[in-house]
């Protein structure tokens, strides 16, 4: 015969998937990934994610994350929410999330927040960065996290970057399928940073909000004027111009990396695990 206490779990097992929020940041290598969001037919890391979370509570029908990153960009610090029943604690959901997860997606820190939280609709700021691998000769190590060029004039690619600082207009720097009306954004870091060896490079872009492709076509059309296939200055013409066709090429998806996105938290958001 059931106790009193299994009967008390039971029933609150079977409430309804809103009764708490959990927030996740998520790393991934997204080389073998199509991409953040759910797709028919294709690997998502959104789907991997919500296979994990379903596989502690089924109930749970989505997750809903703080950007839709391209098929094969990475990221460090992408943001996820869900609603559950299940009474867990945030290291809890760590360590049991990460044991039904492949090797190229981790689980890095929890934190409880109110039901239906969002960080998409919560976020502040996202920083991306992206790195260059200025090499005559292809490099095993950095294929999948880095955009070789044979050659580079770092100056320039210095000078492309500050006109990007600010807010600006970025409709030129939008692929065809992004429909959104506002194209206005504002980005308060866009700085190239480089290492001693002046071999790698990395390109650090920090803004309120992006539009589709941005920083790829932003970085691409930085370095086609540092390896002169655009006159300098091709930054500032786009941005006046508003036409994605001022804009240089789109970099390549896999050496861009979502480093962190900064959320509102509720009041009643938990502690983060760990922290």
């Amino acid at each position: 015969m059931e106790s009193e206490c299994q009967r008390a779990r039971a029933r609150n097992e079977t409430r309804g998937s809103e009764d708490r929020g959990v927030l996740v940041d998520v790393a991934y290598e997204g080389t073998a990934f199509h991409g953040w969001a759910i797709q028919s037919h294709a690997r998502t890391v959104e789907e991997t994610v919500l296979g994990a979370v379903r596989a502690i509570d089924p109930r749970v029908r989505l997750v809903r994350g703080a950007s839709r990153t391209d098929a094969g960009v990475h990221a460090e610090g992408q943001l996820a929410a869900f609603d559950t029943a299940r009474d867990i604690s945030a290291r809890g959901w760590v360590l049991g999330l990460n044991q039904h997860l492949p090797d190229d997606v981790s689980v890095r820190a929890a934190r409880s927040v109110p039901a239906g939280y969002s960080p998409r609709f919560a976020a502040l700021s996202k920083r991306y960065r992206y790195r260059l691998l200025v090499d005559p000769v292809r490099d095993p190590h950095l294929r999948t996290h880095a955009w070789r060029l044979p050659d580079l004039d770092s100056a320039l690619l210095e000078d492309e970057s500050r006109a990007a600082i600010g807010t600006h207009d970025f409709a030129a720097f939008r692929c065809a399928g992004d429909a959104r009306p506002t194209t206005v954004r504002t980005l308060t870091r866009v700085e190239v940073l480089r290492d001693e060896s002046a071999r790698e490079f990395s390109i650090v872009i920090e803004g309120n909000a992006f539009l589709y492709n941005m920083v790829r076509i932003l970085v691409g059309t930085m370095v086609d004027v540092a390896r002169s296939r655009l006159a300098p200055g091709a930054v500032a013409r786009a941005l006046a111009s508003r036409n994605r066709r001022s804009a240089g090429t789109t970099a390549p998806a896999h050496g861009l990396v979502l480093e962190r996105v900064e959320v509102e938290l509720p009041s009643e958001a938990g502690d983060r695990w760990p922290p």
